[in-house]
């Protein structure tokens, strides 16, 4: 009887002092497109990578050139002028990969301007959650554009909206 009375005391105290998690969702989406300074970024992210795709297709399309002129000129070719032309294809095909990894890569020109443009727009979006987490109590916000396991969030946990509010961006 003892027993059972203090396991009750012990399930009252921690159903007492057990408060509930209160969580969030945001569209990130919806939020970005929101941000004219992240359209912007976006605009001027995309006139780069196509100046700098045209830039590695010219080299590219060279170095075909270079190929079926090659290719042409075979019989007519000696030995040793089979091998510059191969070397000299190579190279072109080359400085091709060099160009694209130069601009295209995981550290090359189009991240590092990414970072640049976009990332000072991301952390204001970030210190915002964060102060709404402060403000609101809540525990977790989580990215609803993201979440492709998300199967169903009711509409009044969106606090994308809010977000924008207090990012200082109207509805």
């Amino acid at each position: 009887m003892k027993k059972a009375i203090v396991l009750a005391c012990a399930l009252l105290a921690m159903t007492l002092c057990a408060k509930a998690q209160k969580f969030a969702l945001v569209d990130m989406d919806y939020v970005m497109s929101a941000i004219p300074a992240y359209e912007t970024a976006n605009e001027q992210l995309s006139q780069l990578s196509s100046k700098w795709q045209k830039e590695v297709e010219a080299l590219l399309i060279e170095a075909q050139t270079m190929y079926k002129n090659y290719q042409t000129e075979l019989p007519l070719l000696s030995d040793e002028m089979k091998k510059k032309y191969e070397e000299d294809i190579v190279a072109k095909e080359k400085e091709a990969e060099e160009l694209k990894r130069k601009y295209f890569g995981p550290e090359g020109e189009l991240f590092k301007k990414r970072e640049s443009l976009v990332k000072p727009i991301q952390d204001e979006i970030y210190n915002a959650i964060q102060e709404l987490c402060n403000t609101e109590g809540y525990q977790m916000i989580l990215d609803k554009a993201s979440s492709s396991n998300l199967i169903y969030a009711a509409p009044k946990l969106d606090v994308s909206d809010d977000l924008l509010e207090k990012l200082g961006y109207s509805k």
